[in-house]
């Protein structure tokens, strides 16, 4: 039988001080909204270039969603089983090691989910400067300032306009998981309606007879502009066809990544055993059927040279184009911004969990593993979102213009590009963890049991496994440094155990703060 605290609505839960306020739909709402951001608007032309064929791109698309939706599928078990703050960290955890939990932690913080946040918020100001042409990353407040051989800090219109969203959604989520779910769940069901909105007007008015009969006519022959996969190979090859597959997942997977950050917030989850399971499920599923619809829409309105071609990878702007002529840029900036912003909302939302279980077990700062008096850990989601803005600024060195004058790229899209080996070896391990956890604990409470248990879970290893050494060999330059960020986390966890302290059980929960304002029914 669950505990009655576990399943115990909109109260808090006295173990940890908690609020158990996330329903299935709330949880939804994390799965799917952090999962949508920018990518699914993007990468689908790097990913054409990659494997040069029609047929070829929905097969990328077509991976990523049977390996996520396998992946999910799996953690359900794990969620299940251990229903507290932190997820994929106490997996790693009790599976492996306390050890194999903090390089996961320390990675996310310093990477993964920090990174990403950078990246979302300046994507939103991004398309901000549509609408507002000052800003811009050129556009400088601040000029870059070498720093170091390769490397400058700045601080553009762009910058400060992601500076800025950081801050105000670590602030909203500073007073409470009722404001933070809130904006979670009106930005994702908006910007789920303009992805559904844009597939069903792609297919219905933008539908080229041309490019219909040019993709699907020759739906598997390669052509038009390919890209260098690794080693001069390119999908012109049998061969290069097959690693420009492997290594086109690190956009689509990347796109469809963060679906895990549920489990970050097990500990806010009403009836975690089973919502937190079911969201996995729903929430997945619904991403990838939109991602791959999303794909066939961009197929029957442009032919794949196009796709491959688009200025700025914008993919999904060219759709709208041949949509709404002369306005469908404008309109799918919008889409675009509402998409970032709830992106933001549920990462910053999310990742401050993990921080608080490290901290509880000493092995990060000491206060964020506090709740304040909105039942919340305010400091870390004050210390994530200091380290995200610093991800923001530093700018990296790419190259000069015809005048000789310097070009710069941005620091967290190298430290991305970097991790997304890092992270595929953190999800092989934690599904890994199900097997060894099966022989640790047998006779542990398991309220649900991994889908296709063992076959979907090997398959899933089996596949990343096997992505994950294409990428080893054939990108070395972006998968060896995401080795080597993990693993700078070795020291600093034996550091952390030797001068941190881990927290008692008893909830640790500032002094309540005057009533906040009232943001609507739960």
């Amino acid at each position: 039988m669950a505990d009655a605290a576990l399943v115990a609505e909109d109260r808090e839960d006295k173990r940890t001080g908690f609020i158990r306020g996330l329903g299935l739909l709330d949880s939804t709402m994390i799965v799917a909204g952090s999962m949508i951001g920018s990518g699914i608007f993007i990468v689908s032309a790097d990913i054409a270039r990659q494997v040069g064929a029609p047929g070829w791109l929905l097969v990328v698309w077509i991976i990523t969603g049977l390996l996520t939706l396998m992946a999910a599928l799996s953690y359900g078990e794990l969620a299940a089983m251990m229903p507290k703050a932190g997820g994929q960290y106490v997996y790693l955890r009790e599976a492996f090691s306390p050890l194999w939990g903090f390089l996961y932690g320390w990675t996310l913080f310093l990477v993964i989910q920090t990174g990403t946040i950078a990246a979302v918020a300046v994507g939103f100001a991004k398309y901000l400067g549509v609408f507002w042409h000052t800003i811009s990353e050129s556009n400088y407040i601040i000029a870059p300032v070498r720093i170091v051989p390769g490397y400058a800090l700045s601080l553009s219109t762009a910058q400060l306009v992601g500076v800025l969203l950081i801050a105000l959604l670590t602030i909203i989520n500073i007073f409470g998981l009722k404001l933070g779910k809130l904006v979670q769940n009106i930005f994702t069901t908006a910007k789920t309606g303009a992805l559904i909105a844009l597939i069903v007007l792609g297919v219905i008015i933008g539908w080229s007879t041309g490019a219909v009969h040019a993709n699907f006519g020759n739906l598997w022959a390669v052509r038009g502009t390919l890209e260098d996969v690794g080693k001069g190979l390119t999908a012109a090859s049998a061969f290069g066809l097959f690693v420009g597959i492997c290594v086109a997942q690190t956009n689509s997977l990347f796109s469809a990544d963060a679906w895990n950050n549920i489990t970050f917030t097990a500990g806010e989850v009403k009836d975690p055993r089973r919502n937190i399971p079911l969201s996995l499920a729903f929430g997945t599923f619904l991403v990838i059927a939109l991602y791959l619809l999303a794909n066939v829409a961009y197929l029957v309105t442009l032919p794949l040279e196009t796709i491959q071609t688009v200025p700025l990878d914008r993919v999904a702007s060219a759709t709208a184009n041949v949509i709404f002529p002369s306005v469908g840029a404008s309109l799918m900036a919008a889409a675009i911004m509402i998409s970032t912003f709830g992106c933001n909302n549920g990462l910053i939302l999310a990742g401050a969990r993990a921080y608080y279980a490290m901290a509880r077990d000493g092995l990060f700062f000491r206060s964020s593993g506090r709740l304040n008096g909105y039942h919340v850990p305010a400091w870390g989601l004050i210390i994530q979102g200091i380290w995200a803005v610093l991800l923001v600024l530093p700018r990296v060195v790419t190259g000069t213009t015809a005048a000789g004058a310097p070009t710069y790229g941005s620091l967290y899209n190298n430290l991305l590009t970097y991790v997304i080996s890092a992270a595929l070896i953190f999800y092989i391990l934690t599904i890994w963890g199900i097997f060894r956890l099966r022989r640790k604990r047998p006779d542990a409470e398991r309220p649900y049991r991994a889908f296709g248990y063992p076959l979907i879970p090997i398959l899933y290893i089996v596949g990343a496994t096997v992505i994950l050494f294409v990428l080893f060999i054939y990108q070395t330059a972006t998968t060896w440094p995401g080795l080597i960020i993990v693993l700078t986390g070795i020291p600093v966890y034996f550091i952390w155990r030797k001068v941190g302290v881990p927290m008692d059980a008893t909830p640790a929960i500032d002094v309540p703060p005057p009533p906040p304002p009232d943001f609507g029914a739960q």
